[in-house]
């Protein structure tokens, strides 16, 4: 981006000062207002806006007035700021009027369309709105058109001939909002030398009629939905010099005949979808001074042609599929300044007799490539910029402490196979240290506490050793990030490390540390994360973290501290930032810490899932955390900011859990297993919609599961066995989901997915039976029993003693054992007894 404004406020500023003081001739046969209507019109033109001095916000050093408050009808309108008139005949031929504060907008019945010997308008950074009148296109003699940054403006270009199509030399409609796509009636601007349409919500494709704009040397179509392939017609526009078609939806090969630009400066196709290989004839554009074809799809090797850019000062490449050795030929392009070969597959060592003398920014990061590093970099006394991490490479990390780079601020060389110590490093000179995952050994180096120009420092998975610095007091520290998570950093934290006051995370996780946390700490005024998990801290609580007002992340899993956290707090609002906090695997005892939740406002926002999704930190270190998610450690490599999790669990909290752990609405893990926590699950849960994961398991909690959690339609992970929780378990959508293993341990739970039936369902069941039996005894109603009774009077005695000297009266024994079965049933129901289920009832 800072690329682009650089080059187009340049193009921008050089074509107006040719263009305002221009005075062109007109069409003298057409209708025309006197130079004293022209000044009525202007004024009245003047009238039909208001002043918002807040419109301009993309103009450095805008005037605090705008340029029409000393416009008046008692002087001369050719004396008003942002009028030119012709110094012969007094007509009105520009009105430039950027950055003036207008607001309002252009009706079609406008006077300015009466004002028709003007050749510039330009209306920049204005607060324009509404849809923009065609009839501005159709000023005869207009040859500057620019509205750029009014992001409310609606621009519809003309879909057939313009009025001003033989003059218009200038459109420039940056960040308006272009309605339409590009018409193919922009090929009858044959006059046009200077169109740029950037970020203006285009899409469709290039119509072909633009290779008509043959006097074409800036095109600007970058920051748009634009589709399709790249035309071949491009390459008629033999005057071009600077095009930019980045950041758009551009698939298909990079047409061959690009190479036909030979009058190229700047080439930019970056953040598109191109695939294919990077043509040769590429190489025809000797004049590049940048080629940017980064973040595409582009495959094969670089090819050698582009040796012929000799005087190329920027080179991106990175974030494609381009494999092969690091491009030797790159010392040819001695003018080099910034090089971007980054997220390929490149591999091999890199050249070891380049000479960059101009090189400021170099990234290679994200290959394949191996060996030493070469002397050359240590001799680019520019190089403010370095990437090479997620390499092979080998080597000292000392090297990089040579007295002639003077210039260095940015240096990361994390995920590489890196050794030795860090005593030689440019620590007064850098702003930017990423060390993180490489093989380095020894003690944090005295030299630290001398970086006063550090920013961020990351020496996270080494083998480092030794103790915390104690830098004292005396320097502006302007130390931002601490981490050293994964070392085996000894002792016990320094009370002076909080000189570093600006310090946003600390990350000490996965040391040696012992000793206690310092109430020094509590002047961390602007921590947001601490992480001193899996050490051997043997400590109480710190109580005095809660005054941390921008606090988000606390943990302090996994270390040896103990004792009963008070559920009195010196504030009001203790913690009233905090998102996440891990206590797990200590030694605390007590009651939960209530006055804690009651007060974690951080998780009570329940639009939370409205948010836009950001993650913690920067685009130059994002916040890292291990924490156990659904039973697994997790390591989480960025933290989103909508992200809240509790996890208390492997303690030795006791007593109930708190109602109003219901108001933490956008609370998303919650954790309080392996306690012996007592008491019902609060109904309140069910008001955790959010809820992803929910682990009670393991304490002593009794009664039912309230049915109000069948309501977490986002619970994916539910653990509540080992306990006394007794009754059925709810029946919901999320239930459904949850194996026996969520209820292990629980003997008095049944129903589904248990095997254990509840009572209350074999009551019914059997009901149902007795209701079948009753209905079989219906059917005999008094009639048909006087019928049969003296005819059967004699056959039923008969039937009856052959039963009785049988042994085996089975219809009359069943009726009687119905009643005692029932009884035994209930009662091997609740011993927990399972019976035969394909047992027949007589």
């Amino acid at each position: 981006m800072w690329i682009y404004m650089c080059f187009y406020s340049i193009m921008m500023t050089l074509f107006l000062q040719n263009h305002l003081a221009i005075s062109s001739s007109y069409d003298e046969n057409a209708t025309h207002l006197s130079p004293k209507m022209q000044k009525l019109a202007l004024f009245q033109f003047k009238l039909s806006f208001t002043i918002n001095s807040s419109t301009a916000e993309f103009c450095e050093d805008a005037p605090s007035v705008s340029k029409t408050m000393n416009w008046s009808m008692s002087s001369d309108c050719c004396t008003w700021d942002g009028v030119t008139c012709d110094h012969m005949t007094g007509n009105v031929i520009g009105l430039d009027l950027r950055c003036s504060h207008l607001e309002g907008s252009i009706r079609p019945d406008s006077t300015l369309f009466n004002l028709s010997f003007l050749q510039n308008i330009i209306f920049d950074s204005n607060s324009l709105h509404g849809e923009l009148p065609l009839e501005i296109f159709h000023l005869p003699n207009l040859e500057v058109l620019s509205l750029e940054f009014n992001s409310q403006l609606i621009v519809k270009l003309p879909k057939h001939k313009w009025g001003s199509s033989s003059n218009l030399q200038l459109l420039a409609l940056t960040q308006t909002t272009l309605s339409g796509g590009i018409p193919d009636s922009i090929g009858y601007l044959k006059s046009l030398t200077f169109l740029s349409i950037f970020q203006c919500n285009l899409s469709g494709p290039i119509p072909r009629s633009i290779s008509n704009l043959t006097q074409l040397t800036y095109l600007n179509l970058g920051f748009n939905l634009l589709s399709g392939q790249i035309p071949d017609s491009l390459a008629n526009i033999q005057n071009l010099g600077i095009l930019y078609l980045n950041n758009n939806n551009f698939s298909g090969p990079i047409p061959r005949s690009i190479g036909n630009l030979t009058q190229l400066l700047l080439l930019d196709l970056d953040s598109n979808y191109l695939t294919g290989q990077i043509p040769r004839s590429v190489g025809n554009l000797t004049q590049l001074t940048l080629l940017q074809l980064s973040s595409n799809y582009l495959t094969d090797r670089i090819p050698d042609s582009l040796a012929s850019l000799q005087n190329l000062q920027l080179l991106s490449l990175g974030r494609n599929n381009l494999i092969g050795p690091s491009p030797s030929w790159i010392s040819n392009c001695r003018e080099l300044s910034f090089l971007d070969l980054s997220e390929n597959s490149l591999t091999g060592p890199l050249p070891s007799n380049l000479i960059l003398p101009n090189l400021t920014f170099l990234d290679l990061s994200h290959n394949s490539l191996n060996g030493t590093i070469p002397s050359w970099f240590f001799h680019s006394p520019l190089l403010t910029y370095i990437s090479i991490d997620h390499n092979e490479f080998t080597g000292q990390v000392y090297v990089f402490g040579s007295l002639e780079m003077y210039s260095l601020k940015y240096l990361s060389l994390s995920h590489n196979n890196l050794t030795g110590g860090l005593e030689h490093l440019p620590w007064k000179i850098l702003t930017y240290l990423d060390l993180q995952s490489n093989m380095l050994q020894g003690s944090l180096p005295a030299s630290i506490c001398n970086s006063s120009s550090l920013d961020i420092l990351n020496l996270s998975h080494n083998n480092l050793t030794g103790v915390l610095p104690s830098c004292t007091r005396g320097l502006n520290y302007s130390l931002s990030v601490f981490d050293l998570r994964m070392n085996s950093i000894e002792g016990s934290l320094p009370s002076a490390l909080v000189n570093f006051r600006k310090l946003r995370s600390l990350n000490l996780h996965g040391n040696k540390l012992e000793g206690t946390i310092p109430l020094s700490f509590s002047k961390f005024d602007y921590l947001e994360v601490f992480d001193v998990g899996n050490n051997q801290i043997n400590d109480t609580f710190p109580l005095w973290l809660e005054t941390l007002q921008n606090l988000q992340v606390l943990i302090l899993k996994s270390n040896k501290f103990f004792g009963i956290i008070t559920n009195v707090s010196k504030i009001e609002h203790p913690f009233p930032s905090l998102r996440i906090i891990d206590l797990s695997n200590n030694e605390f005892s007590g009651p939960l810490p209530a006055k804690y939740i009651q007060n974690f406002k951080g998780m009570m926002n329940k639009d939370a899932n409205k948010m836009e999704r950001t993650y913690m930190g920067n685009s130059l270190y994002s916040d890292t955390m291990m924490l156990v998610v659904k039973g697994v450690e997790i390591e989480f490599i960025r933290i989103l900011t909508i992200f809240t999790a509790i996890d208390l669990s492997r303690n030795k909290f006791e007593g109930e859990i708190p109602e109003y752990i219901g108001n933490l609405e956008s609370l998303r893990y919650l954790n309080l297993s392996h306690n012996n926590l007592t008491g019902h699950i609060p109904s309140l849960v069910g008001k955790l919609l959010m809820l992803e994961s929910l682990d009670l398991s393991f304490n002593l909690l009794v009664g039912v599961i309230p049915q109000e959690l069948t309501s977490i339609y986002s619970l994916s992970h539910l653990n509540l066995s080992q306990n006394d929780l007794t009754g059925h378990i709810p029946r919901g959508p999320q239930f459904s989901t949850f194996e026996n293993s969520s209820y292990a341990g629980n003997f008095g739970l049944c129903g589904p997915p248990l095997s254990r039936r509840c009572i209350r369902e074999t009551q019914q069941e059997e009901f149902e039976d007795d209701e079948d039996d009753g209905f079989f005894f219906s059917g005999f109603t008094w009639e048909s029993v006087a019928i049969g009774y003296g005819c059967g009077v004699v056959v039923g005695f008969v039937v009856g003693y052959v039963m009785f000297m049988a042994g085996k009266p089975k219809w009359f024994t069943g009726i009687i054992a119905r009643e005692l079965g029932l009884k035994i049933r209930r009662l091997e129901i609740s011993v927990g007894y399972q019976p035969n289920m394909n047992r027949i009832l007589i």
